[in-house]
């Protein structure tokens, strides 16, 4: 088995020292001092003083350790290594970080200025007013939960120390970091920074990540720093994974948001205007915030017409461990706001909500409120569709709406038959990064003289469905026997820079990079002597504003490139909910998906209906709550997954496209199952439900007082 078939866990070696790390007791404040017992000489204390090089990760403003501010409960201060894990969490227990503490901020809510990271103020279309006869305004407020990605295992790092190349020869020391990452090169990068100025050659091999979520894009990194200080200090290899406990507590996850929707209605209840207030809680660091905030306000914009928007938006930092991203990088939370806002107005108009979203959807040459314009008539009303004909929506819809009407001519009463209802909602998504610096990506191919092909790629997987695709487009612009080819991605040696593994450039990217230096390689192979080497980059594409006003002016432009190929879905979820329990069961999930060409189906649908459950999850159960900036022991203990008889059927039907590349699908499911799943509780029990996850609790509490109003 190769070593990136392994989890970090797993990994051994001679002389191996374990680490630990030492965290800070308070969510905010001053690091005084540390005291700790003496240490015999195989153990080794590392403190923020010990590191040679940068104090801080590759690109985000992230300390590798706290050496004066404090920013949340558990943020690391110092490293213990030492052979004997038992001994280490000993003198652990013996030591005493002192600190003085200062006021925490936990809350988004009027925050001091100085932990408002960003703010945005837009606005876009028609400024004018319109007449105020056969106007209404509609106000929603929608709140998403903070989600755990709960990885297959723990996050951790392997670092090993191996000397010069040759020794009594100059040259560079060798360091080798293996660790579960989506992004090889800025491990590199961060761990190069750390020690710097040392002459180190710094190797990353990525182990098994399972499925991350984005959840490994930068947090690696960190763990990789930690490793890489005890293997270049000891000069000994070092493992350090963090328990089950610490990863619950410390690890990234889903930002938690608020978005307030107020959007004005035309007679026949078409969109006006809409003001959208956004506040998302980014935590300690504000990692990714450009990227998350502006997704955030993509997805409340969604693919609708709507003369005038504004947008007020801000990323808070607070005093809770790193947040974000999560897949969809903020844009699940906007479009679940949004699809809410949707179904809520063709509630109050008395229409269908898959009708209305089809009367007002952008059309070709329609432009999205941030000045990308589209080159074909998106294809979300077939989609709905579809999904619709596979659900028998349209059906159940008018039969769970006669229903809910009828229960209110009868007033809320105990009932023993089932309510049941059915919601929709659509969505997009585009493949890339908003803003350059992570975008970018490269691959190169080489033709060897014995008929072999080596593709080389710092793009990681999951699983190795995609170098099997890869390996096929090859075999088939080539004729090269599929023995013959070999996919290297397994180390950043000698292998180009590939970016992280996220917002599925892996297919929509990497996948049309090798395509096109295949077909460069089979215009040279008759003319030019073997082996030909072919490379090929993607580049941002001429970077432009945000359309519309901006007070203050946005001082990043964005990639156009990232929504130039959009995926596009419509999600159908139905419920049941038990009427003395009200605990709410989903009959099914399906979805309606165009994904351009698709290159494997079975990879594709896997990949959705991991999305879905994942998506299902976050909708109906999976929270993470922070008291006074922790975490509390029993939630820990009883975070509520969904077991694998709890799936509920999933039935996914493609518009099949082969005339375009392969677009980004893989985070369609959290874009459309959250809002049409609180859209099909909203109707079984006849109350505008607003945020997720929406448990049997939230719906007990609704029909309590449904009763209390019927004077019951």
């Amino acid at each position: 088995m190769r070593d990136s078939d392994l989890f970090v866990s797993d990994l051994n070696f001679p002389e191996m020292l374990f680490g630990l790390t030492l965290r800070s007791p308070i969510a905010r404040g001053r690091l005084k001092a540390l005291e700790g017992p003496k240490l015999p000489p195989a153990y080794t204390l590392i403190r923020a003083e010990d590191i040679p090089g940068k104090n801080q990760l590759e690109d985000f403003p992230v300390p590798v350790l706290a050496s004066d501010a404090l920013s949340y409960a558990g943020e690391p201060v110092a490293l213990l290594f030492g052979p004997d894990e038992a001994k280490l969490i000993e003198y652990a227990a013996q030591c005493r970080v002192i600190t003085e503490e200062e006021q925490p901020v936990f809350s988004v809510y009027a925050p001091r200025e100085d932990f408002v990271h960003l703010r945005r103020n837009l606005s876009f279309g028609d400024s004018r007013e319109y007449p105020g006869e056969g106007k209404t305004i509609l106000q929603g407020t929608y709140k998403t939960g903070i989600q755990e990605h709960w990885y297959p295992e723990p996050l951790g790092a392997v670092a090993v120390y191996s000397g010069l190349k040759e020794k009594g020869k100059p040259g560079k020391e060798k360091l080798l970091i293996r660790t579960a990452t989506q992004w090889p090169f800025h491990v590199k990068r961060s761990v190069l920074g750390v020690l710097e100025p040392a002459n180190v050659d710094v190797t990353v091999e990525p182990a098994l990540i399972g499925m991350a979520l984005d959840g490994k894009i930068w947090y690696p990194s960190l763990l990789a720093c930690h490793a890489a200080l005890g293997a270049w200090i000891t000069k000994k290899p070092v493992k350090l994974v963090l328990t089950r406990d610490e990863d619950f507590r410390y690890s990234p996850k889903r930002n938690g948001t608020e978005i307030r929707i107020d959007s004005t209605l035309g007679e026949g209840g078409e969109l006006l205007g809409s003001e959208i207030e956004i506040n998302a809680n980014l935590g300690a660091g504000a990692v990714f915030a450009d990227e998350i905030l502006d997704r955030l306000c993509l997805g409340s914009l969604g693919p609708y017409q709507c003369p005038r928007v504004s947008i007020k938006g801000q990323a808070v930092k607070t005093n809770i461990p790193p947040q974000g991203p999560f897949a969809g990088f903020g844009l699940s939370q906007g479009f679940f706001a949004l699809e809410r806002q949707v179904s809520r107005i063709a509630d109050s108009q008395g229409q269908d909500p898959a009708e209305w979203r089809k009367n007002h959807l952008l059309g070709k040459n329609g432009t999205l409120a941030i000045g990308i314009s589209l080159k074909e008539t998106p294809p979300l009303a077939e989609l709905m569709d579809t999904a619709a004909a596979m659900s028998d929506y349209y059906r159940k819809w008018a039969s769970y709406e006669l229903l809910r009407f009828r229960r209110r001519e009868t007033e809320w009463i105990e009932r023993d038959e089932p309510l049941r209802g059915i919601g929709i909602a659509a969505a997009y998504q585009g493949s890339g990064f908003l803003y350059s610096g992570n975008d970018r990506a490269s691959v190169s191919l080489t033709l060897e003289k014995d008929g072999s092909l080596e593709i080389r790629t710092s793009m990681v997987s999951s699983n190795r469905e995609y170098l099997r695709i890869w390996q096929n487009i090859a075999a088939d612009i080539l004729s090269v026997d599929p023995n013959l080819l070999r996919v290297i991605s397994d180390t950043t040696d000698g292998v180009p820079d590939s970016g992280p593994a996220s917002l599925s450039r892996n297919i929509a990217v990497i996948t049309r990079l090798i395509e096109r230096s295949c077909l460069a390689i089979r215009k040279q192979r008759f003319r030019d002597p073997l082996p030909i080497t072919v490379s090929r980059s993607s580049h941002p594409g001429k970077m432009i504003p945000w359309e519309g006003k901006q007070d203050p002016p946005l001082a990043r432009q964005f990639d156009p490139n990232a929504l130039a190929h959009l995926g596009w879905g419509a999600g159908v979820v139905e419920v049941e909910i038990d009427p003395v329990e009200y605990i709410p069961k989903i009959r099914g999930v399906w979805l309606g998906i165009d994904g351009g060409r698709i290159l494997s189906e079975a990879q594709a649908r896997r990949s959705l209906k991991s999305a879905a459950i994942q998506a299902i999850g976050w909708a109906s159960r999976e929270e993470v709550n922070y008291i006074e900036g922790e975490i509390a022991d029993l939630l820990i203990h009883n975070y509520a997954i969904a077991a694998p008889a709890e799936t509920p059927p999933i039935r996914i039907d493609f518009l099949w496209n082969d005339t375009v590349m392969p677009r980004g699908i893989g985070e369609l499911p959290f874009h459309c199952i959250p809002a049409a799943y609180v859209q099909a509780v909203s109707q079984a029990m006849d109350h505008p439900f607003a945020r997720i996850p929406l448990t049997s609790r939230d719906i007990w509490e609704a029909s309590k007082l449904k009763k209390t109003e019927a004077g019951l």
